[in-house]
């Protein structure tokens, strides 16, 4: 291999404040932020917006969907409905 072309690999923390929780890991993705782990040692940190402790095909609850679509929405915001048709 060539050597200093390739990022660094390192320790990082990866968490997810929606649901916190985070997790050691090692990854080339760096950040000026650090946090102090369980083992005393700092890391850099990572925010994620969703995990595996927040997705909802891993957890089993399902976000409630909007039964209005969204050309419904527009009018409704707007006015001017559509006539129906009988």
């Amino acid at each position: 291999m060539k050597q200093g072309i390739h990022p660094d690999y390192g320790y990082v923390v990866f968490r997810d404040r929606g649901a916190d929780y985070s997790f050691l890991t090692r990854s080339t993705a760096s950040s000026k932020e650090t946090v102090e782990w369980e083992d005393g040692n700092t890391y850099p940190v990572i925010d994620v917006q969703i995990s595996a402790a927040s997705h909802p095909f891993w957890t089993g609850k399902s976000r409630t969907l909007d039964d209005e679509g969204r050309v419904a929405k527009f009018y409704k915001k707007y006015g001017k409905a559509p006539k129906q048709q009988d």
